[in-house]
């Protein structure tokens, strides 16, 4: 069975950085596209970026330019830089693997952005 484990979240002030960490086990072979998804209260879950198994990459308009999205297949682990911080970007953020026969989803980590 594959586990996907978030980590590097926490309390940023506006303007600040994080890098959040997606670190997958278990059978990893068959993951193709790696995604960070993140849901604020009372919103809809939003695709923030994403990696396909050649290096592709895709970001969502609000987080271009200030994010950005990697992987590190030897360690199998997935990683979302995330600079010039704001008060909107604060949310729980969680891993999806596109993984055959079925996604995987991580448990998610929280990042907060606030003065």
């Amino acid at each position: 069975q594959v586990q996907l484990v978030e980590s590097g979240g926490g309390l940023v002030q506006p303007g600040g950085s994080l890098r959040l960490s997606c670190a997958a086990s278990g059978l990893t072979v068959r993951i193709n596209t790696v995604d960070w998804y993140r849901q604020a209260p009372g919103k809809q879950r939003e695709l923030v970026a994403s990696i396909t198994s050649s290096g592709s990459t895709g970001y969502a308009d609000s987080v271009k330019g200030r994010f950005t999205i990697s992987r590190d297949n030897a360690k199998n682990t997935v990683y979302l830089q995330m600079n010039n911080l704001k008060p909107e970007d604060t949310a729980i953020y969680h891993c999806h693997a596109r993984r055959w026969p079925q996604d995987v989803w991580g448990q998610g980590t929280q990042v907060t952005v606030s003065s």
